[in-house]
């Protein structure tokens, strides 16, 4: 990968930082070092969306280390039959994406957080890049907020 990479993830995720906050999608956007995370809204147990960078890789994806709600958005998924790519597609067509189905990785990581990520190939410009990065956190909100236990109860509308 080239040496300019890391200044344009960091100049890519400040840029992507600012739309997301402005969304009205999430309860917290904060930005560490190598970290863009969004505090989901709505869900009781503790839950967010992440831009997460690691060897040179750059992620985005949904995270908690609640068991339940995991089990819940996986039972859906079960239930109905869908794939999470598939509804992930869709939901980054609608953010004005290319079309192609993102390769969604589904795990439990060492700190025992349950995790669906995709990696993303970033444009070389900063504002492309910043651009791709909340377009996609955002399709990956819009796709979780349908599953499990992730929406507002009928009470909170």
């Amino acid at each position: 990968m080239p040496d300019i990479l890391p200044e344009l993830i960091a100049q890519a995720l400040d840029l992507a930082r600012a739309p997301l906050a402005e969304s009205g999608d999430f309860a917290d956007v904060r930005r560490t070092k190598d970290v863009l995370r969004c505090d989901a809204l709505h869900v009781e147990a503790e839950c967010y969306y992440a831009v997460t960078v690691k060897d040179d890789s750059v992620w985005v994806g949904w995270y908690t280390p609640d068991r339940w709600l995991s089990g819940s958005v996986e039972a859906d998924l079960v239930h109905t039959g869908d794939k999470i790519a598939e509804l992930l597609e869709d939901e980054m067509a609608d953010q004005g994406l290319p079309a192609g189905r993102p390769e969604v990785q589904h795990f439990r990581n060492e700190e025992k957080v349950f995790v669906f990520r995709s990696k993303l190939s970033l444009p070389e410009d900063p504002a492309a890049a910043g651009e791709l990065i909340a377009k996609t956190v955002l399709a990956y909100q819009a796709c979780f907020v349908e599953l499990g236990d992730m929406g507002p109860e009928e009470d909170e509308l």
